[in-house]
């Protein structure tokens, strides 16, 4: 189960359906993306700081908020540069996104949630720049294949422990999920 972040990446472009046009018009608007990055964190983490784990989580140690504003700046730019052009800096950059994620506890629950706020945000801002839709539809693509990433590094690392404690095989370890899945519908 050891992921390989650029393949995971070729597989998420094609199911996502992120495409060359798709990456063209982010890089034709990478500047405009620069302009509300700042103001796209300040959302971002208003909404993740208004829930009580997340906020916990957010100010735990000193400095954090600010590292994670200069972080989301950096991130959100790199979805309309693609740094690589979508390849595999880009993919291991997402893919270590993934795992800090999970070692600073930051779940599902508030990722899925955090990246709709994100995508409904530059929404209104795409609208209020009067800007396309199709642009919109391009970032929508690369946040979910960010999202993508994030939900699979805790699937790699929860699935690695399970096998490193056990010693199940990934074939058991597949088998043991697929039929607990079934007992619990």
């Amino acid at each position: 189960m050891s992921l390989s972040s650029q393949a995971f990446m070729q597989t998420m472009e094609a199911r996502i359906s992120f495409s060359d046009a798709d990456k063209a018009l982010l890089k034709a608007n990478a500047a405009w993306g620069n302009s509300i990055a700042l103001q796209m964190a300040e959302v971002f983490y208003a909404y993740l700081a208004s829930d009580p784990e997340m906020n916990q989580i957010l100010n735990a140690k000193e400095g954090r908020m600010h590292r994670l504003n200069e972080t989301f700046v950096e991130w959100f730019g790199e979805m309309f540069t693609g740094m690589d052009d979508w390849g595999i800096a880009y993919a291991e950059r997402r893919w270590r996104i993934g795992l800090v994620h999970v070692q600073i506890g930051i779940g599902p629950q508030h990722v899925v949630p955090a990246m709709a706020t994100v995508v409904h945000e530059v929404g209104k801002q795409l609208k209020s720049a009067g800007l396309s839709e199709d642009l919109r539809d391009a970032l929508g693509r690369i946040c979910m294949i960010d999202l993508a990433f994030i939900e699979q590094a805790y699937v790699e690392v929860s699935s690695q422990a399970v096998m490193r404690e056990t010693g199940w095989t990934e074939s058991l370890f597949k088998r043991m999920i697929t039929t607990g899945a079934a007992r619990m519908q």
